[in-house]
């Protein structure tokens, strides 16, 4: 499977080793790190690593998960807690088909102290939360150990069908432009804009839409947008019934 691994913001260097030695453990290979604040070379790192020192060495350093995410086609993050205004996190084995049916798959994980912000979630498709006791805080190789496990060796039925989905780079490119749009048609405000795009970002990413999918909703959007400018450049304006009448500036001149 391909599967990344994605690391936000990692605060210790044998964490991130000992998190390289976990997917080495279950057969990943693909370690992403976003603005470490450590050295991820670092002696510790290299240590609690042991026969996965390679895997870490070959670890891709990105500034933005939205840039480790550009080439991936379904995103996971991991959460141990409920979010406002984001759906809840599902168990591992519930999402394991989504993950085994992608083509390039990316597993989020957060930092150490405060795991992924309500804004990084937001790039992930789907969350999941793993079930513990009542204290539910893992250690970060800990949690990539167990969900690696769930979704690269545990067993279960082959999915029955594949499907090749939009990279995260064209969906976000796709929620950039509806944003743009909404604010154009006077849909939503500056202060209702983010909780808005939330719901449509919860709602299109069930969809897991495929490339060709994402191009035709821009396709719609750009419309829109052409439509807008053009009855604006006409000094037109839309009455509640959907007719197009002169606006009041250019009757008076008339």
């Amino acid at each position: 499977m391909n599967l990344a691994v994605v690391l936000v913001s990692p605060k210790t260097p044998g964490n991130v080793g000992a998190a390289a030695r976990a997917m080495l453990n279950m057969g990943a290979s693909d370690l992403r790190v976003v603005a470490p604040r450590c050295d991820i070379l670092d002696s510790q790192a290299v240590a609690m690593a042991v026969h996965a020192a390679d895997l870490l060495r070959s670890a891709r350093i990105y500034s933005t998960l939205r840039e480790a995410l550009a080439d991936r086609d379904l995103s996971v993050g991991t959460t141990a807690r409920l979010r406002a205004d984001l759906p809840a996190p599902r168990h591992p084995a519930q999402v394991r088909p989504l993950v085994r049916a992608a083509q390039a798959p990316a597993l989020v994980f957060g930092p150490e102290e405060t795991g992924l912000l309500n804004s990084d979630l937001e790039q992930c498709q789907v969350s999941i939360r793993i079930p513990t006791g009542e204290y539910a805080s893992l250690n970060l190789a800990q949690a990539v150990l167990l969900v690696c496990y769930e979704f690269m060796q545990a067993q279960d039925e082959v999915p029955e069908w594949t499907r090749k989905t939009a990279s995260r780079e064209e969906m976000e490119a796709m929620y950039g432009h509806l944003h743009e749009t909404m604010h154009l048609i006077g849909y939503t405000d500056a202060v209702r804009a983010r909780h808005t795009l939330r719901l449509w970002r919860a709602m299109l990413d069930r969809a897991l839409m495929s490339s060709a999918e994402s191009r035709l909703f821009r396709g719609l959007l750009r419309q829109v947008q052409w439509k807008v400018q053009d009855a604006a450049t006409r000094g037109m304006v839309t009455t509640r019934q959907g007719k197009e009448v002169e606006s009041e500036e250019q009757t008076a001149e008339s």
